[in-house]
């Protein structure tokens, strides 16, 4: 194994919102730290830096994964994606982004990318959630803003039983 002196970089290879990243870090850089700082991904949002209010979640490997809790060094290899990749090329919501924006599921905005990468990975099981499943699948994320029944009527509006005939 390797042993890195004091302030040496361990490069770090891994996909970003489809783009390759190469880049270094300290052994001991939070991946939400190096996505914001280093990346300039800056929609990660950090708030507790405990892994308890949800703020900093993005997808690694397609699992909803806490960032603050997570190395940098760690993504090595892996797949990841932020708020930034939701948008299409020319700016538009995703149908997540526009369900919170129909269902007024957002104030301050703060919280908002971490319910939305939890979403985004309900979203892509291709199946249908009850609001129980919905409400337990987000009981990782805290707002201090909304409370949950609009974040929540959102998220029924894409991923709810009733939603597969919308489609």
């Amino acid at each position: 194994m390797r042993t890195l002196k004091d302030g040496q970089k361990h490069p770090i290879s891994f996909t970003l919102n489809g783009e390759e990243v190469d880049a270094y870090a300290e052994p001991r850089t939070l991946l939400s730290d190096f996505l914001r700082h280093e990346i300039g991904a800056s929609g990660t949002h950090v708030a507790c830096e405990h892994g308890v209010c949800g703020a900093c979640t993005v997808l690694v490997e397609g699992k909803a994964v806490r960032s603050c809790l997570m190395l940098a060094a760690q993504a090595e290899g892996a797949t990841v994606e932020t708020i930034e990749s939701l948008s299409n090329t020319d700016d538009e919501f995703d149908d997540l982004q526009a369900a919170f924006h129909e269902h007024f599921a957002l104030q301050c905005g703060f919280c908002t990318p971490g319910f939305l990468m939890t979403l985004t990975m309900l979203k892509r099981s291709g199946r249908r959630y009850s609001e129980a499943e919905i409400r337990d699948a987000l009981s990782g994320n805290i707002c201090r803003c909304t409370g949950y029944k609009e974040i929540v009527d959102a998220a029924l509006t894409v991923l709810g039983p009733d939603s597969l005939a919308a489609e």
